[in-house]
């Protein structure tokens, strides 16, 4: 019999990591003595039509870490499997090369949380041309989608603290687990939600990994499976919920909706009440199927109605920024919300117009810069037959303006310059392959992040329609990337 697999990666399977392409292209490079000192940046062209003006950058700590990997070398084990399934295209001395892999070049990144715009390069890679491939699929997975977590989950938070409030006591957390593309995408999903601002999340394992909280109510099932043959479907409810509330007096949330939700508010408001006379407090209650707003109007007013007026409504079911947004505008008093599916898939889509587009964040990783003969460092760009897809030649920083705590507007230019009166964004990271950055832990991350979320002004945050973020390009970087096209305009002919 088959020994079945998991499917599950160990560390030292992240050498392979990799698009084939990038062995492929590497050994040829190898071949012929092309492994030249290369700058590729990450960035993005746009952000996703029903995700606003900005993306929040996030997953630097994990692209680091895979390097750190990496320069354990190639495994035996993967060694050999490489020689078997593909040797004739890769040659022994090539292998050597991968087996003995270290990296020795300089990253230069954004921290975690910072908001950035299209164009606007989020890290910065030198060192030799092969190595700097090897990393291309693992910087995209892991960068696209926990940017594209954070960015959603912002806006999750943003929608849940309404509009006058900075910050507010309603709570967001991740109960995307289940609905996750793959286990990893719900552990790093997990970890990119909290940046964004969410409390905590329902997986236990990524609370555990990242040390963040960890919260969980009830299922349906656990009230279902009291089913006894006499008595009624209330009285199983209130058996499920006294039997709760005795086993977690100090954290007791109720979910009121497996038969019927008014009734299942009375079943609580019963317990409640009990745990009121033995000196304890029913936390809270969850609303998981209906009309949130409806409901949770009905379910406040009985709950204040029977003196329980610090019992929180929660509320879940299919939520996102824009549904939030909605009930909350309409008066809901709901405290806090779980959200899972559009939260875990980054969802580009809005629930009350019924729009969307594909739910992933586009980011690319294009080479910037290469050396000559000289070892002297030559822009370059990718000019392509749809100048959509071109790119802005050289290494490159973000020099972001800030007036009276607000952002004012971004320039990029050319790694040599400045910028008066604003900051650089990206700071150096791994220095000739020594990490000199000290990693902030999740909880600095997500405050840097929240930080930053304050300084953008609102007319950047809307749920909709709101305004592009001003983003200069130097006159020095301009002139570049002109004279490049125009050369390249002339040598084929294009007018």
């Amino acid at each position: 019999m088959r020994r079945l697999e998991s499917g599950l990666l160990t560390e030292e399977d992240l050498f392979l990591f990799i698009d084939y392409y990038e062995l492929t292209s590497g050994k040829c490079n190898f071949d012929h003595g092309v492994n030249n000192t290369i700058t590729e940046t990450y960035f993005f062209r746009e952000v996703p039509k029903h995700l606003g003006s900005y993306i929040v950058a996030a997953g630097l700590e994990q692209f680091i870490s895979y390097i750190e990997i990496l320069n354990h070398g190639l495994s035996r084990k993967h060694r050999e499997w490489l020689e078997n399934a593909a040797g004739k295209d890769l040659s022994k001395d090539f292998l050597d090369y991968l087996e003995n892999f270290q990296f020795k070049g300089d990253i230069y990144a954004v921290p975690e949380g910072t908001l950035v715009f299209p164009n606007e390069p989020v890290i910065n890679v030198t060192g030799p041309s092969i190595d700097v491939q090897l990393f291309e699929t693992y910087l995209l997975n892991i960068m696209n989608f926990e940017s594209l977590i954070a960015t959603k989950v912002s806006r999750i938070v943003y929608a849940a603290k309404g509009k006058s409030v900075i910050y507010s006591p309603r709570t967001v957390v991740d109960f995307g687990a289940r609905r996750a593309h793959g286990r990893d995408a719900a552990v790093l999903g997990a970890r990119a939600a909290y940046i964004g601002g969410a409390d905590g999340t329902s997986l236990v394992i990524a609370a555990m990994k990242w040390n963040m909280p960890f919260v969980g109510t009830i299922p349906h099932k656990f009230i279902e499976e009291r089913y006894r043959e006499k008595g009624s479907f209330k009285e199983i409810e209130l058996s499920a919920f006294r039997e709760y509330a005795e086993s977690f007096p100090h954290n007791t949330i109720l979910l009121v909706d497996t038969y019927e939700t008014i009734r299942g508010v009375e079943n609580a408001i019963k317990v409640g009440l009990e745990m009121k006379e033995k000196g304890y407090k029913l936390a809270g209650i969850r609303l998981d199927s209906g009309d949130p707003v409806e409901l949770s109007k009905i379910a406040r007013k009985m709950l204040d109605d029977a003196g329980l007026k610090d019992v929180k409504i929660f509320a879940s079911d299919r939520l996102d920024e824009f549904i939030i947004e909605d009930a909350l505008s309409k008066g809901a008093p709901i405290d806090g919300f779980g959200v899972g599916t559009k939260l875990i898939t980054g969802a580009n889509y809005d629930s009350i117009t019924k729009e969307g587009g594909v739910s992933a964040l586009d980011g690319i990783f294009k080479l910037a810069e290469t050396s000559d003969e000289t070892g002297r460092m030559i822009p370059s760009t990718k000019f392509t037959s749809s100048m959509g897809k071109a790119t802005l030649p050289g290494k490159k920083q973000v020099w972001r303006r800030i007036e009276n705590g607000k952002y004012l507007e971004d320039t990029i230019t050319l790694w040599d310059e400045e910028v008066e009166d604003a900051k650089p964004l990206l700071v150096p990271i791994m220095i000739k392959g020594e990490i000199i950055y000290d990693f902030p832990d999740i909880k600095e991350i997500r405050k840097y992040c929240m930080e930053q979320l304050s300084a953008l002004p609102e007319k950047y945050k809307t749920l909709r329609g709101s305004e592009p973020y001003p983003i200069k390009i130097s006159e020095k970087l301009r002139k570049l990337r002109d004279e490049l096209f125009e050369k390249y305009h002339d040598e084929y002919g294009i007018s």
